[in-house]
């Protein structure tokens, strides 16, 4: 049993650590919220940054190195992860443009802001990245099926699984330098699951694919092609399912409810003229929430009093973290059906 207290003095108990940080946080004011997402964000910043620009200059070294591996070692099989790495410097510019973008839109063109813009490039970035892994997986199936048991065997060449190393070692780096920054930024998640999944084609794909490891790990036709099925099922499954989240954002899916209990505290105790509130959604519009809240006054609350309340709670809202917008409507009863609704 956990003991909180609040600005009063009077205790609150909590069964569990989830409840604990959910009272917390009601308990906190909005400006901390907003003090503790800016302190946040300017930290990360740089780190991201960082993360951003080795990602894309990592990938262009290794497109060169993987490429060089494939055409000097003349394996079919290095060069679809070469052709691989091509789409990964490719789909990462145009990752890092759409962001770019979004950042610099024109509000007047483009009222809602370009946080879509965002998620647009992450589903265009992981469609591609699970696309071209298909091919890589089909093309060295193709290798594996028309190589002999005992012909048509290459020799093997060392600069190239020097390349594979390498190529292994720095996408390990990315990964790890990614992985505990995927939280501060769309774009990091996207490209701390790019990277995880390099490490499967790459890792366990590659010794797979070179018919002169075949014979040093001791395995039949059918365990290699065995694993990699199961690669190319593990890295298609994960893309589909990125994209799949992306777009969920896309369609504007809820807010965790979390979220939108805090949103619902803070509405109803934010002014003594706030009787109840009706109705409360949060919603994406991209990686950032869309809100909605339908407070009630009394019906001889001045008009001038009931817009500067909600106005103010309004302004509130819109600096929480992830907040994009926020709408406040003001009824003064709730026996009417719910606003932005369409009846027929």
């Amino acid at each position: 049993m956990t003991i909180v207290k609040d600005s009063e003095g009077s205790t609150l108990s909590s069964r569990t650590p989830h409840t604990y940080m959910l009272i917390t946080s009601f308990l906190k004011p909005m400006e901390d919220h907003t003090e503790e997402a800016r302190a946040e964000e300017e930290s990360t910043r740089l780190p991201v940054k960082i993360a951003v620009w080795a990602s894309l200059i990592s990938n262009f070294a290794l497109c060169v190195l993987q490429l060089y591996a494939a055409i000097s070692s003349l394996s079919l099989s290095l060069l679809a992860t070469g052709i691989d790495s091509v789409f990964d410097i490719g789909s990462n510019v145009l990752l890092v443009w759409l962001h770019k973008k979004a950042s610099s839109l024109d509000v007047n063109k483009w009222p809602v802001g370009g946080s879509r813009l965002e998620t647009i490039g992450n589903i265009i970035y992981g469609f591609l990245m699970g696309s071209v892994n298909l091919v890589v997986i089909v093309e060295s199936a193709r290798t594996l099926i028309t190589h002999n048991n005992d012909q048509d065997v290459n020799e093997l060449h060392i600069p190239s699984l020097i390349a594979v190393g390498a190529a292994l070692g720095v996408k390990l780096l990315l990964f790890l330098y990614c992985y505990s920054l995927r939280k501060a930024s769309s774009q990091i998640e996207i490209l701390w699951e790019d990277h995880r999944n390099d490490l499967f084609i790459n890792g366990f794909g590659t010794p797979l694919f070179l018919h002169p490891l075949h014979s040093l790990l001791a395995l039949s036709f059918s365990d290699m092609f065995g694993d990699v099925g199961q690669i190319a099922m593990g890295v298609i499954i994960a893309w589909s399912s990125t994209v799949y989240k992306q777009f969920e954002l896309l369609a504007g899916k809820s807010a965790p409810h979390d979220f939108v209990q805090l949103l619902t505290y803070k509405a109803t105790t934010f002014s003594n003229e706030i009787e109840k509130v009706d109705t409360v959604r949060a919603y994406h519009s991209g990686p950032e929430y869309y809100v909605e809240i339908d407070v009630v006054m009394d019906a001889s609350t001045p008009l001038w009093k009931a817009h500067d309340i909600a106005q103010q709670l309004q302004d509130k809202i819109e600096v929480l973290p992830s907040v994009d917008r926020a709408f406040v409507h003001v009824d003064h009863e709730t026996t009417h059906v719910p606003e932005h609704r369409k009846y027929v």
